[in-house]
């Protein structure tokens, strides 16, 4: 998280922030509520002094993933949704901290839960942003089948961002999981491709 300082080169950005990096490295916890302070003021001083606008997309690894659910045998679509609602879990711990920090932070979940989190309006997302609130988009994209980094490739251009930052457990950007594939090939620059 140390490089975070780097949005205020940019306007608007999508943070990816992996469920893992809520989590200490061998506590039983899911969360580490040390650790999501730690994180929250880290983004609160990158944002001190710059108009950078801010969204995150947090993922659920830290409490479940639907893939090695389905592996194990349970339905896929139905393994996803759990996640989705781990993220769910992530996003309020992290909006609680920002919100300690001196930050105006609002969760919009893609699942309506209208007692805990606005639901997913691009256009009310967008203007929040506009306006200097930190938006926190959970629950994925409210679809099974799409990781948490689809999800924050499709807010990033819902929202007109200009960079999306990865803060997870993998380095970069590959062609298949560097975990399983050892031959995975990393990209050194993704750009965006428009066909007509």
């Amino acid at each position: 998280m140390s490089d975070l300082a780097e949005i205020r080169n940019f306007h608007r950005v999508v943070l990816k922030l992996s469920g893992e990096a809520l989590r200490a490295s061998g506590s039983e916890d899911n969360i580490s509520p040390e650790i999501v302070e730690r994180i929250a003021r880290e983004i609160h001083e990158a944002r001190q002094d710059s108009n950078v606008e801010l969204a995150i997309v947090v993922g659920g690894g830290n409490f479940w993933r639907g893939a090695s659910a389905s592996a194990r045998g349970m339905d896929r679509a139905t393994a996803d949704y759990v996640g989705m609602l781990a993220t769910v879990m992530n996003a309020l711990a992290l909006q609680a901290a920002l919100e300690e920090e001196g930050e105006e932070c609002i969760v919009h979940s893609a699942i309506h839960m209208q007692n805990v989190a606005e639901p997913f309006i691009r256009r009310k997302a967008s203007r929040q942003m506009s306006r200097g609130a930190v938006v926190i988009f959970a629950a994925g994209t409210g679809s099974p089948f799409f990781s948490t980094d689809t999800t924050a490739a499709l807010r990033a251009n819902e929202m007109g961002a200009d960079v999306i930052f990865k803060a997870t457990m993998v380095d970069g950007v590959y062609d298949s999981d560097p975990r399983k594939n050892p031959d995975a090939v990393r990209y050194e620059e993704v750009t965006r491709v428009y066909q007509e």
